[in-house]
């Protein structure tokens, strides 16, 4: 059993009711979840706010309740806690809780656009190899050194990441690295936790029904680097026009990576194709079955990240020739009629840029490329349009689909998508609503050697429609298809 008083340590009290000598069962901020004895955190969400739900807690069994207001009415017995910001308040208390088990680990945070689920991903797969107890959090899923949980965010929050940072700590695990998205900083679910480096990938368009402006966007980012400790390392792709930008305010000891100008660290594409890069990094050659400009940046993020945190470069470099693809990330799988079919999670229109360009690059110029792409409902609709010109000036057919429509109207989506197709592209696009249909007219359309990229949606296995979640797999689906219509 935890004691209040000990769970408040570094929480900046503006008042308190009752004593905080109490013991405490479990810290919950969910209504529903609580159990006799357990401290309540009241949280102002986008939909809901806790505080509504204070007395339904203490109903529940609640002894204790932290909040941004203390409520008029005082149930005799209760505890309450005034903080000036409950979910800044949690993620302290949740370490706290749990033992600040970040002090423990060699805890590596990546944020930007995109990259976060490759980097983070690819150096967990490298320490594993280099013998290391490893941990992982990120958005395809979270490792606890050999098991394996399933992700329901991109930064979970701030009581889930501390609870499996203290199982990393109970097995033994040396290094964890962790996606840090723009969402999980601006709502304090990284607070309390001890970095002993950051990486910055990139920032492009996204998530601007969040954030109300990419200025904000940039500066939630910055924030991250701003907070890590002067013993820590921030290390930024300067390619990026907002990679120094991150650098400003931080104390951390600062490291620059690029392929396009001078940086502390620097590769260079010699060789790029559907096998794989070669690449001089620094001065040595490395061979990487990861494919694309896009992934130099993130062999060189990964590379960078190795040596800061201590191992050899022979070593780093042997490791990276040995990395697999990330889940979701520029697989592909080529039929027995040399159809090549890539199945990749670009959802932003940089990130789809990046992809196109990649296979363009590739590519003899001989065979079709049919992208297949839609957007998601309930998130940023300024990206729609851009995402509809981008496929279109890039590939030689288009067919528009569902993505995750949510709650929204998947028509309304695709015609956002449609309205972005410039007039000399028109021929080039249909739209086919359901997405196994859409798939499905690509696998026809394709005749050998040509190339379809199913865009969006890469390691997710469902497809949430008006709520609900149905079973889907691009890449499975695209295996099945192929094998179907084998010419």
């Amino acid at each position: 059993m935890k004691v209040l008083k000990d769970i408040l340590y570094k929480v900046t009290l503006n008042a308190v009711v009752g004593s905080t000598s109490v013991e405490l069962s479990t810290i919950e901020f969910n209504s529903r979840k609580i159990i006799k004895g357990s401290l309540f955190v009241a949280i102002r969400g986008s939909i809901t706010d806790g505080h509504e739900y204070i007395d339904k807690a203490i109903k529940n069994g609640a002894t204790s309740v932290v909040c941004e207001a203390i409520p008029e009415k005082l149930v005799d017995g209760i505890t309450y806690i005034e903080v000036d910001n409950t979910s800044k308040a949690l993620a302290v208390m949740a370490s706290n809780y749990y033992e600040n088990p970040s002090e423990n680990l060699r805890l590596v945070g990546v944020t930007g656009t995109n990259g976060k689920t490759t980097v983070t991903s690819l150096l967990y797969q490298l320490f594993k190899k280099a013998g290391y107890k490893v941990g992982l959090l990120s958005t395809v899923k979270i490792m606890v050194d050999e098991t394996e949980y399933k992700a329901t965010h991109t930064t979970p929050d701030s009581l889930t990441i501390n609870k499996y940072l203290r199982e990393m700590n109970d097995e033994g695990v040396e290094f964890c690295f962790m996606e840090v998205s723009s969402h999980g900083i601006h709502q304090y679910r990284t607070e309390g936790l001890h970095f002993e480096g950051g990486i910055f990938t990139n920032l492009t368009h996204d998530h601007l029904d969040y954030h109300s402006t990419f200025a904000e966007y940039r500066d939630v980012k910055k924030k991250f680097f701003d907070e890590l400790p002067s013993n820590a390392f921030a290390l930024s792709n300067v390619d990026d026009k907002n990679g120094l930008v991150m650098l400003q305010n931080t104390r951390a000891k600062k490291y620059t990576y690029a392929l396009k100008q001078y940086a502390d660290y620097k590769t260079q594409i010699l060789e790029n194709q559907f096998g794989g890069l070669l690449l001089k990094v620094n001065d040595s050659e490395v061979w990487t079955r990861l494919i694309g400009n896009f992934n130099a940046y993130n062999v060189l993020a990964i590379y960078a990240t190795a040596e800061l945190l201590g191992l050899e470069r022979v070593e780093i470099l042997r490791l990276i020739s040995d990395l697999e693809s990330v889940s979701g990330r520029f697989q592909y799988v080529v039929s027995s009629d040399k159809i090549t079919a890539i199945v990749d999670y670009a959802h932003t229109p940089d990130a789809l840029k990046n992809v196109l360009e990649t296979i363009n690059s590739i590519r003899t110029k001989n065979e079709e490329l049919i992208t297949v792409v839609g957007c998601g409902g309930d998130r940023d609709k300024t990206k729609r349009p851009k995402m509809g010109h981008i496929a279109t000036a890039l590939s030689t057919k288009v067919i528009f689909t569902n993505d995750n429509p949510r709650t929204e109207n998947p028509d309304q989506i695709l015609k956002e998508i449609e309205s972005g197709v410039e007039p000399q592209n028109f021929k080039k696009a249909l739209t086919i609503a359901d997405r196994k249909q859409a798939i499905k007219a690509a696998c026809q359309m394709a005749q050998p050697n040509d190339i379809i990229l199913i865009a969006g949606k890469g390691h997710e296995t469902y497809q949430e429609i008006n709520g609900e979640r149905f079973d889907f797999d691009d890449l499975k689906i695209v295996k099945e298809l192929l094998k179907q219509l084998q010419k």
